[in-house]
């Protein structure tokens, strides 16, 4: 979360249509010689900003993503080499601002011989902006290797850009004439919609952060006079509860209040998945004051909000304390940061920081490298619910004016993996200012800030629909409340959710002390277990698989706390066999091993597995299956150091059914293995 005065512009989209006979087409790959440059390597203007596709946008604009001759005069140059060698019948030349200095086009072969294929006698500006220069010609007897473009800077006033060259052994041309957006460019269902007075006012309303269940929007107000400073408070928390789902309407914003905001400028960087802990920027120090140079953690509790905590971050700095943004995963076990360290690209880059397994501290922040940050600032991350999507605001990556939105996929654990950031398109990005995007977990509605059309021209939150292609990967949000299985009243605890194939614990939540509630999202791809952990209480785990699952869903599912009593028995709902078997699947392991860990935190602790089948099949078979089974987990349980006398067996068969036996639905509650206490 940054309290910067909105410095950014943002980007366009569009680019040159590359006709699909790849293998016939080549692109510069290597800078050989130039006459005169602006800067050198990867910077903006640099000469190997013509290698590759054409890239620079915005088209008929001067771009940070294409070559600048330093000097004016009537031989300025570029001389490239290809990555193969074709018998060239076409040499195109992208001229992305001020066309019609290009008085010269030779052909370089193998032997480094030049062949003169284009000339222009009388260069001059052009009534285009932009253009795509095809000189066509009957092929050679040579292999073209390389091309050298000649250029009269001094004929076409102002700055003279060149993007991309390239060749091809085609009669077709290599681009179309017309620019427009690539087939496979972002595109959006809707255009951007104002979220309306609810929300915005005639002040900057900038930040939002909404919850995943995409019920709650929070943001940040700057110098309102409602504020808790007043007027001069630089900036302060609120939020808005949506009104009407279908029709995407917002109750009134209300400023969240104390203790979260101060006279001092407050920010909300973001909102864990269960909405009960805040992630604020500033340490909120015991007079009241706020120091930059960290974040705090707010939570939940009967009463509001509890004053925030600092947040343990290992060798934690940041060299600009005037920019700086956080963004907390919907793990509880990721952050991401945008700060400026040494150990970085340049200027802001984004880092992650992992939680450690005392919950309270976090690591060293690690870069995310460079397919994601460049030498001048990325900032305003955002992670999607599905852990691995990112959205951020860049500098460094080109296309309108100052900054855009770009997105990238993480491809391995490393995270510094990443695929190419790409430009989130014109109908995000504009030369106006456009930033902080975020989405909610269905991926459906997106939430940015925009100068565009606010109210009394100030900038304002606007929502916008993604399409279904260019959405996050799907994920399962779970809700329910954590009930104690005795007396059913609400009770505050810690979620944890695992992979059960894996045993890896994939992330954490906190169920609201208030009523019990609490949310967690689910990525598909796998078969995950959850369940909440309370002081004195066993927990009744619960799974959901989701291997599959191809659609955004919500699924309810309260969780049940058993008082740790002699006499109490818990089912253990992720216990996994073959059907009709007695062998435990792997994904049965992470269940045991919990409770091996209990039995042995409890050396006293003495317990009784009981099993129970459907009513399905033979009674007799029923009845011996329910035995094999609660027999091979205390096998598995000694096998691990527990002793074997603490533990007894009996298998019920389908004596015992707890739901009818009519339904499929129902008869597989019947299926189940459960532990009592019998000593404690």
């Amino acid at each position: 979360m940054s309290i910067r005065k909105i410095l950014l512009s943002a980007g366009l989209s569009v680019g040159i249509s590359v006709v699909a006979q790849a293998q016939h087409a080549v692109w510069a790959g290597k800078v050989v010689a130039v006459s005169s440059q602006k800067a050198e390597g990867k910077e903006a203007f640099s000469p190997e900003k013509v290698l590759g596709e054409p890239n620079a946008l915005p088209l008929g604009q001067a771009s940070n993503e294409a070559w600048i001759p330093k000097k004016e005069g009537t031989n300025e140059f570029i001389e490239i080499r290809f990555g193969k060698s074709l018998i060239a019948k076409q040499v195109t030349v992208v001229e992305n601002f001020n066309p019609g200095s290009v008085t010269k086009i030779e052909l370089v072969d193998t032997r480094g011989q030049k062949h003169q294929v284009y000339e222009n006698t009388s260069p001059g500006p052009l009534p285009e902006t932009f253009r795509a220069l095809q000189a066509t010609f009957a092929p050679g007897t040579y292999r073209t290797i390389g091309v050298i473009v000649t250029m009269n800077t001094k004929a076409v006033n102002g700055v003279n850009q060149i993007d991309a060259i390239g060749i091809a052994d085609v009669g077709e041309t290599m681009v179309k004439k017309e620019f427009q957006a690539p087939k496979d460019a972002v595109s959006f269902d809707s255009s951007m919609v104002n979220l309306g007075a609810n929300v915005n006012s005639k002040y900057v309303d900038t930040h939002p952060v909404i919850s995943p269940d995409g019920r709650t929007l929070f943001f940040a107000r700057q110098e309102s006079p409602q504020n808790i400073g007043g007027g001069k408070d630089g900036q302060d928390v609120w939020y808005s509860t949506i009104q009407n789902a279908q029709k995407k309407t917002w109750n009134p914003a209300k400023n969240i209040g104390g203790p979260i905001n101060t006279p001092g400028p407050n920010g909300l960087a973001s909102v864990s998945s269960d909405g009960n802990t805040a992630l604020l920027i500033n340490v909120y120090k015991p007079d009241g004051t706020l120091d930059p140079k960290g974040l705090s953690l707010s939570r939940r509790t009967k009463t509001g909000w509890s004053q925030p905590e600092k947040v343990e971050i290992d060798d934690f700095y940041n060299d600009d304390q005037e920019n700086v943004d956080y963004y907390l995963g919907t793990s509880g076990k990721v952050l991401l940061m945008a700060v400026d360290r040494k150990d970085g690209q340049g200027q802001q880059d984004i880092f992650v920081s992992f939680r450690k397994e005392d919950g309270q501290t976090w690591t060293k922040p690690r870069n995310l490298g460079s397919t994601i940050n460049t030498k001048k600032p990325e900032f305003a991350p955002f992670l999607a619910a599905d852990g691995k999507t990112l959205y951020f605001a860049s500098e460094g990556w080109g296309g309108y004016g100052k900054s855009d939105i770009f997105y990238s996929k993480r491809l391995d654990d490393s995270w510094t993996n990443w695929t190419k950031p790409r430009n989130l398109g014109s109908t995000v990005n504009s030369p106006d200012f456009d930033a902080y995007y975020v989405v909610s977990a269905a991926g459906e509605d997106a939430y940015l800030v925009s100068a565009r059309k606010g109210i009394d021209g100030s900038k304002d939150i606007f929502r916008i629909n993604l399409k279904p292609t260019f959405r996050p990967e799907v994920v399962t949000l779970v809700r329910g409340r954590v009930l104690d299985a005795a007396t059913k009243k609400p009770i505050a605890s810690t979620i944890r959710y695992e992979n059960l194939l894996t045993g890896e614990e994939i992330g954490v939540a906190e169920s609201s002390p208030v009523d019990g509630s609490y949310t967690i999202v689910l990525p598909s791809g796998a078969h995950y277990g959850y369940r909440a952990d309370a002081k004195d209480y066993l927990a009744e785990s619960d799974n959901l698989d989701v291997t599959d699952r191809q659609k955004y869903s919500e699924v309810n599912q309260d969780l049940y706390l058993v008082p740790f009593a002699v006499g109490q028995t818990i089912k253990l709902n992720n216990i996994f066999f073959a059907q009709s078997k007695y062998y435990l699947r792997e994904t049965s392991y992470p269940e045991l091993q919990r409770l091996v860990r209990t039995l042995k935190a409890y050396p006293a602790v003495e317990i009784k597995i009981e099993g129970h089948t459907d009513n399905q099949g033979d009674a007799a078979l029923n009845l011996k299956l329910s035995q094999d089974r609660v027999n091979e987990v205390k096998k598995y349980l000694v096998s691990k150091g527990v002793s074997g006398n603490r533990i007894t067996t009996e298998g019920f068969g389908d004596k015992k059914p707890i739901a009818p036996n009519d339904q499929e639905e129902t008869r597989k509650l019947n299926r189940r293995v459960e532990f009592r206490i019998t000593k404690k």
